[in-house]
């Protein structure tokens, strides 16, 4: 194993610290319990969307905490469910008086800390809704769900919902539209190498190196299938063949089309995908109005990407138009 640490039990802690000292005009860090909220928060009669999972997914959530997505997240031990205290402790450094709600990526851990920080929430008297992601077509179910995991669609959610809290819509709207991007959005991606986790110090999965898993999630776990490996313009018809068949996504349809690198493999290739995907899509008369490209959710390492595709209205739209700033998204100010 060789990674630029320290104590491989200080990561995360160690990360923060230096994200927070990276970024003092946009998050706060606050070490016991652990979470990053909005350097400006709370941010009074405002909704505070907050999300978190377990580290090694950079930037997601930390990475977008600020002005226009997220009030605070997170971050648990490396591939582990926050705690329900410090998602409790962020809800109340957050609340603005308006509500929070709790975006929640599908894994069993993370639900149930989640549901746990909201009944204690509650008895504080903060108004707390969650809506559980669960955009993934690889799998009904995982080593790490019940159900369909929460993935790339996490960070689209997080920018729609986040924006229309930042304009002053109330706990019931923004709810209902964190609901709306989930049931239109699907995901799916691929491992060519595996990752380390630090503390464990070897790899996640073993991999041929003419082989590839097809299918996986964000930790490591195992997909549909292991396969040989394939140029991408079939990777990306292997992915985008699912994501399509899933909802399903229709000619005339506008779309907002996110390739997500899963932390070792370089942009060249990852804009390499993107072409390939907006010629598949062009084929089927499906249009990519609006785009992400790059590392947004990641799995340390490992060296592979994800196809996220959100079917768009004009209002979605407007929302993931809508001005941002946190670490990692920015644009619009």
């Amino acid at each position: 194993m060789k990674k630029i640490i320290n104590d491989p039990n200080n990561v995360v802690r160690e990360s923060l610290e230096g994200m927070a000292l990276a970024h003092p005009d946009l998050i706060q860090y606050h070490a016991d319990p652990t979470f990053l909220v909005r350097a400006d928060g709370p941010v009074q009669n405002k909704v505070a969307v907050i999300s978190g999972g377990g580290s090694g997914h950079e930037p997601l959530h930390g990475g977008f905490v600020g002005h226009g997505m997220l009030a605070a997240a997170c971050p648990g031990a490396m591939f582990t469910s926050p705690t329900p205290d410090q998602v409790l402790a962020a809800a109340k450094a957050a609340h603005g008086g308006a509500g929070v709600l709790h975006i929640v990526k599908n894994y069993t851990g993370d639900v149930l800390n989640f549901e746990t920080a909201a009944e204690l929430a509650a008895a504080e008297d903060i108004e707390v809704r969650s809506v559980v992601v669960d955009d993934d077509v690889a799998v009904q179910d995982s080593s790490f769900t019940a159900g369909r995991r929460g993935v790339g669609g996490t960070v689209l959610m997080e920018k729609i919902v986040g924006a229309a809290a930042e304009r002053g819509d109330d706990l019931d709207t923004v709810t209902s539209l964190a609901e709306k991007v989930n049931s239109q959005v699907r995901s799916m991606g691929v491992a060519l190498r595996p990752c380390t986790v630090p503390h464990s110090g070897e790899p996640s999965f073993e991999l041929g190196e003419d082989e590839m898993e097809m299918g996986i999630g964000i930790h490591g776990e195992p997909g549909r299938e292991k396969v040989a490996l394939a140029p991408a313009d079939d990777i990306v018809a292997t992915l985008l063949t699912a994501i399509l068949e899933d909802l399903p996504f229709e000619e005339g349809d506008q779309t907002l089309l996110f390739v997500n690198g899963m932390g070792g493999t370089p942009l060249i290739e990852l804009y390499l995908a993107y072409n390939s995907a907006r010629k598949f899509l062009a084929d089927k008369g499906i249009e990519a109005s609006r785009s992400l490209v790059g590392n947004y959710i990641t799995s340390l390492e490992m060296q592979g990407m994800s196809i996220t595709l959100l079917r768009l209205d004009d209002e979605l739209t407007e929302l993931w138009d809508a001005p941002v700033h946190t670490a990692s998204l920015r644009w619009g100010l």
